[in-house]
């Protein structure tokens, strides 16, 4: 029986088609991976809901989709397949295919719930799908497709010097090393770095000086570079330096450590300092606020949801504990072990990154002494580790060796001031100095 299957629920508005893992005539067991999406915040693994045929794909490589839409014909023996329930009543429509120079806007902390508009490419012109063209202007494949897409490049301006005028990935690369050394030109109002930094000046001709090459950057890179931008353009920061003793903290997680592997789980000191900050954030709700729009007021969250940044292949993710401080220690290093997992290997659900109030990133498992993290905007603050080291402190009648913790927390200045960031890394270094602090 061929039944007709609809794009389930992907937990975003849309999302692009960038491989299509199976060919139509293929046999797919349930559950194997058929098809990798792509949104502005996370790559997703379209499973086989059964086993069957794959008869034909109602989409293609670079579609965009969403929940409801047709997305293949799947014969299978006498079961019927049907869209899942969060889909069931939505009517299969015709994929539609749109400019992908105008996608949804990542938001790196995707609690910061604000849509960010496209990316524009000063120097390159907008992006124009060759679906969209006027026929017999664009000749490309697949692979060259995608690319333009990502460099955001209009193919129907490109010569194709392939048989019958193909467009070869080799075209595109010299028509954008072409675009480079023009002057640029301004781009429309409308969002994206454009918008941002108003007119850069032209680029160099970096050919002068020797071989270049261009590489297209992953849709999470570009829309965590242009998030961050924005960011840093709205908000005004200042970054609160501290130094915390987990000297004893420390020989807490060692002598933990054991009992937590044979479940499974890894106590990290990452961990120990989100339970921490999830405490800390009651006792000082503004930091787990939001300025309104209007500035005027706070929006004060009963709920703490904490962001912890995690590097993937692909680009900074941040996976979200939501309700951290309800969560024992052990829950805790469960669910933040799972979602940095399937942040790795691209598999995170959207709705694992959404609605963090505060944001830890940590860079101790790479070394430094202190950073400046970008604050996510709408969120307030965001607390960077760097690497703990032995370092000798005063006791009173010499010094002795302690472990310490360097503690860099941004701040929106709008918010909050430099008395009371102070007195959140002095209390939270108070918190990690002695963690049964937490219990009183």
């Amino acid at each position: 029986m061929a039944t007709q299957i609809a794009v389930p629920d992907l937990g975003v508005e849309q999302a692009e088609v960038i491989e299509l893992l199976v060919p139509a005539g293929a046999t797919v067991k349930k559950d194997q991976p058929i098809a990798l999406l792509e949104s502005d915040k996370a790559s997703l693994e379209l499973p086989a809901t059964e086993d069957g045929v794959l008869v034909s794909w109602s989409v293609k490589v670079g579609s965009v989709v969403k929940a409801g839409d047709a997305l293949l014909v799947m014969e299978t023996a006498g079961a019927v397949v049907v869209a899942p329930a969060s889909v069931a009543a939505a009517a299969p429509a015709a994929v539609s295919v749109a400019a992908t120079s105008a996608p949804s806007g990542l938001i790196i902390s995707p609690a910061s719930a604000a849509p960010a508009p496209a990316l524009s490419q000063a120097s390159v012109a907008p992006a124009v799908s060759c679906d969209e063209a006027p026929a017999g202007k664009c000749h490309a494949g697949p692979a060259v497709r995608r690319l333009a897409r990502e460099l955001g490049a209009d193919l129907t301006l490109v010569a194709g010097s392939g048989p019958r005028g193909r467009i070869l990935k080799e075209d595109l690369h010299a028509w954008v090393k072409q675009r480079l050394t023009q002057p640029v030109i301004a781009a429309p109002s409308g969002g994206g770095m454009a918008d941002l930094f108003g007119d850069l000046p032209a680029e160099p001709d970096y050919t002068k000086w020797g071989a270049v090459e261009l590489k297209p950057r992953s849709r999470i890179q570009r829309k965590s570079a242009e998030n961050l931008a924005r960011s840093a353009l709205i908000v005004p920061q200042v970054t609160q330096f501290d130094c915390a003793d987990i000297t004893d903290l420390e020989a807490f997680r060692l002598s933990l450590r054991d009992s937590f592997k044979k479940e499974g789980l890894s106590l990290t000191m990452t961990v120990l300092v989100a339970k921490a900050v999830a405490y800390l954030l009651r006792e000082m709700p503004m930091f787990n606020s939001s300025l309104a729009r209007d500035g005027e007021n706070l929006v004060m969250k009963d709920y703490v949801n904490l962001g912890i940044a995690v590097d993937t292949p692909n680009g900074l993710l941040v996976p979200v504990l939501h309700n951290a401080d309800r969560m024992s220690l052990s829950e805790m290093a469960r669910k933040l072990g799972e979602l940095s997992e399937q942040a790795r290997t691209g598999k995170l659900p959207p709705a694992g990154m959404l609605g963090a109030t505060f944001t830890i990133s940590s860079l101790g498992g790479v070394g430094g002494t202190a950073f400046t993290p970008l604050v996510n905007w709408p969120e307030v603050g965001i607390l960077g580790l760097s690497r703990a080291s032995q370092q000798p402190v005063w006791d009173g009648k010499g010094f002795v060796p302690r472990l310490m913790l360097p503690l860099s927390l941004s701040y929106d200045h709008r918010v909050i001031d430099g008395a009371t960031a102070a007195r959140f890394t002095t209390r939270l270094a108070l918190l990690l100095a002695d963690i049964r602090r937490l219990l009183v």
